[in-house]
């Protein structure tokens, strides 16, 4: 790990989250500092539902590690069931991911955010007569991660976090922090606040949130996969924020909550203007993404989130993250194997795997509609 000093779905939707414990979600360079997920003998009964539909030889695939756990996963079961077949995932970030893809490197990216005017525009110079969409695999929360010793449920909002992570907010005995945590013993001491080093749709996702619900303390541009902050320090992709977080007292940092269960991480829950502070769990996240709507048009099916909810347990910093490919134009000799293994990643049986590894599944309604989506890819 590199240290660097550096500055909507319908509310029936809801019931259709299958949700069970943290969230694996994950963004980076190498996250190899993840605890194995946890599928034991699951895998055998998983693959043999697994449609290889002419699936052969490699796949190469790169972005982010938000689905990094979830890929361990599904890769693990597909090339199980299909004999002689690789897929490759790279979890290089969403930005890296995007770029590979739209160099013509990998069949598919994996991206926390959908793809820009202009990245749609570039993807059209690989995707002959086509262009990239958007595919939604699974969502959850974004955890705000701290480490300070006595302080085991630490309350902070958009504001406040806004402060923090723009150097605004220095001491964990700020007033503002006090305030939001009465009776809390909070030391004078320096906050070390961490972020990704690398282009990140996780990055993205926590200033689209703080832009929408501190507008007042967060005035950089939320589209930014970058970090746009000055001073603070960094790290490559979840795996290096969790582990300096880990690691360093008085410290805090966002990563995919997987990395805070596997790292055992306290982490924040956020006041919301809801009756009481919600937790990062991926229950409370299903609720935020439950009632996401559909912006993209034709085969894309880029979701717009609503970061300033303030229904009660709605955590509304969450991410999904998608699966980005070519709806025409993709090469003949790795079709097969795109659409056999993304057809079993949205399949019940790909979903219902999430489930074990603590992930939120999709939204029964978007399930279907990549369903339908995934077999027209050509």
């Amino acid at each position: 790990m590199k240290l660097s000093r550096k500055n909507g779905l319908r509310a029936s939707a809801i019931g259709a989250l299958v949700v069970s414990g943290a969230l694996m979600l994950s963004a980076c360079g190498s996250d190899n500092n993840s605890e194995p997920t946890k599928g034991g003998d699951k895998t055998s009964a998983a693959a043999s539902n697994i449609k290889c539909d002419g699936a052969k030889g490699q796949l190469l695939a790169a972005g982010s590690s938000a689905q990094k756990n979830a890929m361990d996963l599904w890769v693990k079961n597909f090339q199980a069931a299909c004999s002689g077949v690789e897929i490759n995932y790279q979890p290089i970030g969403s930005g890296g991911g995007i770029t590979k893809f739209n160099q013509g490197q990998v069949t598919f990216a994996g991206s926390d955010s959908a793809l820009k005017d202009e990245e749609v525009a570039a993807s059209q110079k690989i995707c002959t007569g086509g262009k990239g969409v958007n595919l939604p695999m699974v969502g959850g929360p974004i955890a705000i991660g701290y480490k300070l010793d006595g302080v085991d449920n630490l309350v902070l909002d958009a504001p406040t976090l806004a402060k923090i992570f723009d150097n605004k907010i220095t001491k964990w005995n700020d007033p503002a922090i006090a305030k939001l945590n009465s009776g809390a013993k909070l030391p004078d001491s320096t906050i070390q606040a961490f972020h990704r080093s690398d282009e990140s749709g996780t990055t993205q996702n926590l200033g689209k949130y703080l832009s929408a619900a501190a507008p007042a303390d967060w005035k950089y541009d939320p589209k930014s996969k970058s970090w746009p902050a000055k001073d603070g320090q960094a790290a490559s992709g979840s795996s290096g924020v969790a582990t300096a977080v880990k690691d360093a007292e008085g410290s805090i940092g966002y990563f995919e909550l997987s990395y805070a269960t596997a790292n055992k991480i306290s982490t924040v829950s956020l006041n919301t203007g809801a009756a009481a502070p919600v937790a990062a769990t991926a229950e409370n996240a299903s609720k935020a993404i439950a009632a996401a709507k559909v912006k993209g048009t034709g085969s894309d099916l880029a979701l717009s989130l609503d970061y300033t909810t303030k229904a009660e347990g709605a955590y509304p910093l969450t991410l999904v993250t998608y699966e980005i490919a070519c709806d025409k134009g993709n090469k003949a000799e790795t079709l097969p194997t795109l659409k056999a293994f993304l057809n079993y990643t949205v399949s019940e049986e790909g979903q219902k795997v999430l489930t074990d590894a603590g992930y939120a599944p999709l939204p029964a309604e978007i399930a279907a509609k990549v369903r339908t989506i995934v077999p027209t890819l050509s």
